[in-house]
């Protein structure tokens, strides 16, 4: 399989690594150096893009796969005010595009759990639901993508939580705090609070091994597929 690697950083050559242990090609790669030649590259030269980039080039990215009939993967998050306008292009263009906040399996079944217990815990009023995420300095959005799949994950479960907010407490609304540390490659807490005790979930990624694997899935599993998907539909979840 040709891939392309939008996004050169420290996920792109991992998952360069991988792509290529596993026999796949590399058809191009793409960063800020040269995001120029983005329009070097068509179907009749990639079979699948990979974009992990930044959330100002994103949607610009895949809006160029779209229009040129490549099936594309994206890692990016802080975009997604322009995530309807995606799906929209996709049904508009026949395309493919497959999108998740994150892409490591355990992420996932996270999100499955999470989405378990919101439901159960639902019917407990003295409880409080928080959510704070961890990650490495260089991570630009807050909060994290993963943070807010997992606020969507549990606000449809109460009622009485009208959205999330960013590092404040503000009634009716699902806190997400977030914090940024060195050497730290994504740490994700549900805390459900009482007068009495605690109860939380928690995903600590010991690296990016897992993350650039599941993009690696996700791109094998899209080839030849019209539409958009997520990793419940490749995981069955």
């Amino acid at each position: 399989m040709r891939i392309l690697l939008i996004g050169y950083g420290k996920m792109g050559k991992t998952i360069e690594q991988m792509a290529l242990a596993k026999g796949h090609q590399i058809a191009g790669t793409i960063d800020h150096t040269n995001s120029e030649t983005l329009s070097n590259y068509t179907a009749e030269n990639v079979d699948v893009a990979i974009e992990f980039t930044h959330p100002e080039a994103a949607f610009g990215n895949i809006t160029y796969c779209l229009q040129h009939n490549i099936p594309v993967v994206v890692g990016s998050t802080g975009w997604l005010d322009k995530l309807e306008n995606a799906k929209q292009l996709c049904a508009d263009t026949n395309g493919a595009f497959f999108y998740a906040s994150n892409f490591s399996v355990g992420v996932n079944l996270f999100f499955h759990f999470n989405e378990y217990i919101a439901a159960k815990m639902q019917a407990y009023k003295e409880y409080s639901v928080g959510i704070r995420e961890i990650h490495h300095l260089q991570k630009v959005d807050k909060p994290s993508g993963t943070g807010i799949t997992t606020a969507e994950g549990i606000l449809p479960h109460f009622p009485a939580l009208s959205g999330w907010v960013a590092d404040q407490e503000m009634e009716g609304k699902l806190n997400i705090i977030s914090e940024r540390e060195p050497d730290v490659v994504g740490t994700h807490i549900v805390t459900y609070s009482s007068d009495v005790d605690k109860i939380e979930l928690s995903h600590v990624a010991h690296s990016r091994t897992g993350f650039a694997e599941g993009a690696l899935m996700a791109a094998e599993w899209l080839k030849d597929k019209k539409g958009v998907y997520g990793m419940k539909d490749m995981l069955n979840l």
